[in-house]
């Protein structure tokens, strides 16, 4: 991350405590994977202001019914100590210590769902959630995005008080906003701020080439807080608090929130696909100069996007578009810069038709592109079981392990020594069916585990076999 005059940093910035466990720890039980459905949201998508309203002297009322749907996420993972090559080589191994970290989180539906940030979940071993009303459940993780810092998790619980979800593209600079969370543990606390600005993008997601489009409030926000809530005067949830503006590590009134609009995109796809899938159009675009304008045949106060280049076989060439023509909207909705065309066609799903307003030679155009997915939008790897890593099948992995180009699966790279399935699945498995089902990506592996007895078709060094696992 690029270095600034005053440190930009995330609000949670993994507040972990070491805590020792000498050389072995104990063997965890996997985690029950049950079938994934839709949640039920609750939106209410109009504006937050209204010229009549009375003084308001209190917002008790607006803020009592979403405080108990904010909740704390306590998570844990286990580091080993590193040491000298020279001791490892003799066998000696580093003491493990036990990292806890400490973040905030929204649910979003009355059966378990919850919001809360990539970076609070991440690497995490145990995830536990702490209610309001002081029950404490374990959370398991459904899908994590880094590219905007979301991420979504549950627990196994019904009739849960829930948030209601605004509209987060008709906020206005000025609208009165709270933060809820747990900052630096001292319990669910609420700030009072404004929206300072909306669009921010910040560079805290550089890193890994991510979509920036944060809302800015002056709300007090410090660490514990990442994941919480940003709440409108009307008790609306309008986006997730994910990070801070700071030379000090603590609140300075330039706190950052990713819209509720865009999360609940995210929420979607990772509950639904396991996975986040983005829109591709297929361009390279340059800012338009009024030089550059007046050059391609358009008014010089034009504003907009000068195609520079376009992928072969992609989307947009495919519907018509060309070198040298000037984007100047998409569905009718004004683009100005090529990061808000970039957010807004990843905000869109792939097979979504899309009008793109166009001047071609100084001549308004509409030219219809329907969206491909992102080639860098690949199937998560992750644990599909407790302690066992899977990733989808690639070139190489098929040359390492020698497996035919017609074995589509999922391909075992990694399992824990300490995981229960240890005896039963090895790396260079590739799991072909669970239960019946094909499993060629990892959301469709994910669904296809349930509690109790599974089967699993695994195909190693040419050999079909069937294993059973169970998970409790």
């Amino acid at each position: 991350m690029k270095s600034k005059t005053v440190a930009l940093s995330l609000v949670l910035l993994s507040s972990f405590v070491g805590l020792s466990l000498g050389l072995l720890a104990a063997d965890k039980k996997p985690a029950p994977v049950p079938p994934l459905k839709k949640p039920t949201l609750k939106v209410d998508a109009s504006p937050v202001s209204d010229p009549k309203a009375p003084v308001v002297a209190s917002y008790a009322d607006a803020l009592e019914a979403i405080r108990p749907a904010v909740i704390s996420v306590y998570s844990s993972k286990v580091v080993r100590e590193q040491i000298p090559e020279f001791y490892r080589q003799l066998g000696v191994q580093g003491r493990e210590q036990k990292q806890r970290g400490l973040g905030s989180g929204v649910i979003i539906s009355p059966d378990g769902y919850i919001i809360t940030n990539n970076h609070v979940v991440e690497e995490a071993d145990e995830l536990k959630v702490l209610l309001n009303d002081e029950r404490e459940f374990t959370a398991k993780v459904i899908g994590t995005d880094p590219k905007t810092d979301v991420a979504v998790i549950k627990i196994e619980a019904e009739n849960l008080p829930t948030v209601t979800l605004a509209d987060s593209s008709k906020l206005r600079v000025g609208d009165v906003v709270f933060a809820i969370g747990n900052p630096l543990g001292v319990g669910q606390t609420v700030t009072m701020g404004i929206i300072s600005a909306t669009g921010r993008k910040v560079g805290i997601l550089e890193d890994v080439a991510g979509y920036e489009d944060f809302i800015q409030t002056d709300a007090a926000i410090n660490q514990g807080n990442s994941g919480g809530a940003l709440i409108d005067a009307r008790g609306r949830l309008i986006g997730i608090n994910s990070a801070i503006l700071s030379n000090s590590q603590g609140n300075i009134g330039i706190g950052f929130a990713i819209p509720i609009n865009l999360a609940s995109f995210i929420m979607h796809s990772l509950i639904e696909t396991g996975t986040v899938a983005r829109g591709y159009m297929g361009v390279q675009t340059d800012v338009l100069t009024p030089d550059k304008a007046e050059t391609f045949g358009a008014p010089k106060d034009t504003k907009g996007l000068l195609i520079t280049e376009l992928p072969a076989d992609g989307p947009a060439v495919k519907a018509g578009l060309k070198r040298e023509d000037i984007i100047t909207g998409v569905n009718g909705k004004l683009i100005t810069s090529g990061d808000e065309l970039r957010l807004m066609i990843a905000q869109t799903p792939p097979g979504t038709k899309v009008t793109v307003n166009i001047l071609r030679e100084g001549k308004p155009q509409s030219i219809d592109v329907t969206l491909a997915k992102r080639a860098d939008d690949v199937a998560p790897t992750g644990e599909l079981l407790a302690g066992v890593t899977v990733e989808p099948l690639a070139d190489e992995a098929r040359k390492q392990f020698r497996i035919d180009d017609r074995i589509e699966g999922l391909l075992i790279t990694e399992v824990d020594d300490k995981s229960a399935f240890r005896e039963t699945f090895r790396p260079g498995y590739v799991i072909v069916q669970i239960n019946r089902e094909p499993v060629a990506d990892f959301a469709a592996a994910k669904k296809a585990v349930h509690d109790g007895r599974n089967i699993a078709l695994v195909y190693y060094r040419g050999t079909f076999r069937y294993i059973v696992f169970h998970v409790r």
